[in-house]
């Protein structure tokens, strides 16, 4: 599902991979029982490539890491938060257009 542009973080890496990005990170929070999810994950794939080595753009399964979801207070998937400098930006809840997320990730560069 996910290509080589677009990494998978957990719990345990969160603060390391997100937080402490040197970069912005956009990170897809999904599940895999998630319609929307699946939806709007060709998107993400794009942007991914897209913004190569410009913004970090992770996914983050909900189900197999509950504490990160948990401390951003996420109850609707799929959710997109975008970090710069380990704070959030951005955030957006549901299957949104590629525009609304590239207007996003603009405002963070």
């Amino acid at each position: 599902m996910a290509n080589d542009n677009v990494m998978h973080v957990s719990d345990a890496e969160f603060d390391s991979q997100i937080l402490q990005s040197d970069i912005p990170a956009l990170v897809d929070f999904w599940a895999a029982w998630c319609g929307p999810c699946r939806a709007i994950a060709p998107v993400i794939e794009e942007l991914a490539g897209q913004y190569q080595g410009k913004v970090k753009i992770a996914k983050m399964n909900v189900d197999e890491n509950p504490v990160t979801p948990g401390k951003y207070g996420i109850r609707a998937i799929p959710t997109l938060i975008i970090f710069k400098n380990g704070t959030v930006v951005e955030q957006i809840t549901g299957a949104v257009g590629k525009a609304m997320i590239e207007s996003a990730l603009q405002k963070a560069l």
